[in-house]
C-alpha cells in the first residue's frame, strides 16, 4: 500500500505541476517561505499540488476563486505539514471560501443543554470530519507579519481534530511528553488569560484566551509568521510546537526585506 502511495502521489505531481511564475508569485507573499531553503521550498510546492489535488476549494456567496488564489490556501495549510506529511489532511474534502465574514447560522447546544442558534459572524471555521470555510477578506491578509493568519489557525485546529473535537491538545509524536505539553500550554495560557485580565497588552493575540483549542491554532499562527516573539514570550510552548511540527522557524534566517525594523 505504501508504494502504491506513493507512485500515485509521484504520478499527480507529474500531471498536475504548477507555472513557475505563479508559484513565484503566491509563494513570495509569505514570509514563513522566505526562511525555508531551496529544498524545504521544492517539497512544500509538492505538498501544495498534492494538496489542490486532493481536496474541493470552491467559493461561495458570489466569490470566484482563480488559480493562484487557490494556491495560495495550499500553501499556508501546507506549510504546517511541511515535516508531517499530506496524510494528516486525509478523511475530508472540502473549503468553502466566503468573500467576507460569514455567518452560518447553525444550532448549538450550550452549556445547560438548550439549542442555541449561532448568529456570530466569523472569518473562518474548521469542523470535525467536515470542511473548513474561510473568509477571502481575511485570507488576502496573510503575510503582513502581524502574527494572524485564518489558514494557518483553521488548519491548526484540523490537526487539532486528529484525535477528536479540538481541545488544545493534538495527537503527539512517539517522543514527546503529553506532561510537558500539558504544563507548557496550561501555564502559558493561564499567564495570557491573567494578562488580558488585567488589560495588559499582550504580543500573543488576546482571542487566544477563548479556550485552549484557540490558545493552540493562535500560537501556531504566531509560530509560523512571528516565531521570535513565541519563543521569547512562551519558550516552552514554542519547544512543545518545534517538536510537534518538527520545524524550529525562529532558527531559520529571515531575509532583510522581511525584517521588522
Amino acid at each position: 500500500m505504501f508504494g502504491f502511495t506513493q507512485w500515485r502521489r509521484r504520478r499527480i505531481l507529474r500531471k498536475f505541476n504548477v507555472d513557475d511564475a505563479a508559484w513565484q508569485r503566491v509563494s513570495a507573499c509569505f514570509p514563513f517561505v522566505a526562511r525555508l531553503n531551496d529544498d524545504e521550498r521544492s517539497r512544500l510546492r509538492d505538498l501544495a499540488i498534492l494538496f489542490m489535488h486532493g481536496k474541493q476549494i470552491s467559493g461561495a456567496g458570489g466569490l470566484e476563486l482563480n488559480q493562484e488564489m487557490k494556491l495560495g490556501i495550499a500553501v499556508q495549510a501546507c506549510v504546517l505539514i511541511l515535516e508531517l506529511g499530506i496524510e494528516h489532511y486525509d478523511g475530508w474534502v472540502e473549503i468553502i471560501v466566503y468573500p467576507d465574514e460569514f455567518m452560518p447560522r447553525h444550532e448549538i447546544r450550550n452549556e445547560h443543554g438548550l439549542v442555541e442558534t449561532d448568529e456570530m459572524s466569523y472569518a473562518g471555521q474548521a469542523w470535525l470530519r467536515g470542511p473548513v470555510i474561510l473568509s477571502w477578506a481575511d485570507v488576502e491578509h496573510a503575510g503582513e507579519m502581524d502574527g494572524m493568519n485564518v489558514v494557518i489557525h483553521e488548519f491548526a485546529h484540523k490537526l487539532d481534530m486528529l484525535n477528536g473535537e479540538a481541545n488544545g491538545f493534538p495527537p503527539l509524536h512517539a517522543g514527546m511528553d503529553r506532561r510537558e505539553w500539558s504544563q507548557a500550554f496550561t501555564a502559558a495560557y493561564q499567564d495570557l488569560c491573567r494578562r488580558v485580565s488585567a488589560g495588559e497588552h499582550t504580543e500573543i493575540d488576546p482571542y487566544a484566551t477563548a479556550s485552549p483549542a484557540e490558545f493552540f491554532a493562535v500560537v501556531s499562527e504566531a509560530f509560523f509568521e512571528l516565531p521570535d516573539i513565541v519563543r521569547a514570550v512562551y519558550p516552552q510552548v514554542y519547544e512543545q510546537l518545534a517538536l510537534f511540527y518538527r520545524q524550529d522557524p525562529a532558527n531559520r534566517e529571515l531575509p532583510r526585506e522581511w525584517r521588522l525594523e
